[in-house]
């Protein structure tokens, strides 16, 4: 940033220098010019003094000692030229270039005129004029005389330099020094934000505390509030990342320990065969667990990746829910739990919505599995769980949500417990079904990472098993990111 400044600063200057410089020696060429050309039409005026009308015919005497102080120059060369009424030379030089064509009234007016030109391959500043000259005033002819006075630029071109240099040489010595102010003050307003670069450097990799705001430059505080609200929240994923390994960590303690425990007791010696066969079957429902739980982890996992690498299409919900009961039938079956949907029929434009199939299909499944998992079904009283997919709307716009429920008879969820289920590996106390309290986590992730709204209620408050209905209101469609 102090180099990107210092050259956004520096480099208009650098550029603009020259052009000054350019633009000084045009201006000191006019003003060199104005004395000198003053000096040029009193000498014409001078001159024009000179000619008279003698006989009808123009007469020009310029006297020696006047024509040498005429060309009495140690610098420059001076010319003049005098033409007779009708163009014939009178005096002075015959090859000064004439001036261009022109008009009457310019001629009759006897104004002088000034011009730049070229005499003997030398540029010149060129004086002249059409003047009446005095005498009888039946002998004037209708073109007056033409007299002219010529200079080289020798004087005036010294004057311009010295115009310039006295301009220009303070700048070699004003320019470096503005340029080192400039270093000087950029260096000490910058010196708080390499403070801030040293203390920020000089922090463990685990140290993600707050950065002192009071002792930063204002214009700063903004920045630092962000990377501090940065820090509060990967402080959030560090703690919620050693929450979950310690929890995963546990979790698959207890199916591994089981798994080493009895196949350490299978291969006792004098194991009878019903004691192995019990053994493997033991470290079958282990290993199903232990399975189970990596599964789950990962697709815990996988809901919590950024929500921006999501694949996302158009999916249709009713055939979405049909399969997943379908895949879990025969488990409800063999639990002798009634599961069933309620909804439209697939293809069906109103159940369309945008999201993950492979997210949305986890959490549907998980949300059966929770309630097979959970809801007793014995001959006086089946287990049921529904679920179901209605169109819902919000405010004036129609069809913009869709809602889906999951829906059980069992012991339900207190209000106490209904945050906590929530949260990975949480378990009711009291609750012998076999789980790794990961399922809702999941769920509840994934409904995070598609805008929808979660809640938990009771079917039926005043019945001793009120049963729980899981209601999730997904937006049809997803905001961008």
């Amino acid at each position: 940033m102090f180099g990107e400044i210092l050259d956004w600063m520096l480099t208009p200057l650098l550029i603009l220098w020259p052009a000054s410089l350019v633009l000084t020696w045009l201006v000191a060429q006019s003003i060199a010019d104005k004395p000198f050309d003053r000096a040029l039409e009193d000498n014409l005026l001078a001159m024009s003094k000179l000619a008279s009308v003698q006989g009808g015919k123009a007469q020009f005497n310029l006297p020696a000692p006047a024509r040498e102080i005429l060309r009495a120059d140690d610098d420059d060369l001076v010319y003049y030229q005098v033409l007779g009424l009708r163009g014939e030379y009178l005096s002075g030089d015959k090859d000064l270039p004439l001036p261009e064509d022109e008009t009457a009234d310019f001629i009759a007016s006897g104004k002088t005129r000034i011009r730049d030109d070229q005499m003997r391959g030398q540029e010149v500043r060129v004086a002249w004029v059409y003047v009446i000259p005095s005498g009888p005033p039946s002998s004037l002819q209708a073109k007056p005389v033409l007299i002219q006075v010529a200079e080289t630029r020798e004087k005036r071109s010294r004057l311009a330099a010295e115009i310039v240099k006295g301009v220009m040489l303070p700048q070699f010595v004003v320019l470096p020094l503005a340029v080192f102010l400039v270093w000087l003050a950029m260096a000490r307003g910058i010196r708080p934000l390499n403070q801030l670069q040293e203390r920020i450097r000089a922090r463990r990799a685990d140290d993600l505390s707050p950065i002192d705001t009071l002792e930063v430059p204002l214009e700063v505080v903004p920045l630092v509030k962000s990377v501090n609200d940065l820090f509060s929240r990967e402080r959030e994923a560090l703690a919620g990342q050693k929450r979950f390994l310690a929890d995963a960590a546990h979790q698959l303690k207890t199916p591994l320990a089981g798994l080493r425990m009895q196949a350490e007791l299978a291969l006792r010696a004098g194991t009878s065969e019903d004691d192995l066969k019990q053994s493997l079957q033991q470290i079958s429902r282990s290993s199903t667990r232990a399975t189970r739980t990596v599964n789950q982890l990962l697709a815990l996992a996988r809901a919590e990746s950024d929500g921006r690498s999501m694949p996302v299409q158009m999916l249709d919900m009713a055939q979405l829910v049909t399969e997943v009961v379908r895949d879990t039938l025969p488990r409800a079956m063999e639990r002798g739990i009634d599961l069933g949907y309620e909804g439209p029929d697939t293809k069906d434009p109103r159940v369309q919505i945008q999201g993950s199939p492979t997210l949305l299909s986890e959490l549907v499944r998980n949300l059966v599995d929770n309630a097979l998992n959970y809801v007793p079904s014995t001959t006086e009283r089946a287990g049921i769980v529904t679920l179901r997919v209605r169109v819902d709307a919000v405010g004036t716009q129609l069809d913009d949500v869709l809602v889906l429920q999951v829906e059980d008879n069992g012991g339900g969820i207190s209000v106490a417990e209904r945050e906590l289920v929530l949260q990975p590996f949480y378990r009711s106390l009291g609750q012998s079904a076999d789980g790794s309290g990961l399922g809702l986590a999941i769920v509840a992730e994934i409904a995070k990472r598609h805008g929808a709204q979660l809640s938990i209620s009771d079917v039926d408050p005043h019945a001793p098993m009120p049963g729980v209905c899981f209601t999730l209101r997904l937006p049809r469609r997803l905001e961008p990111s």
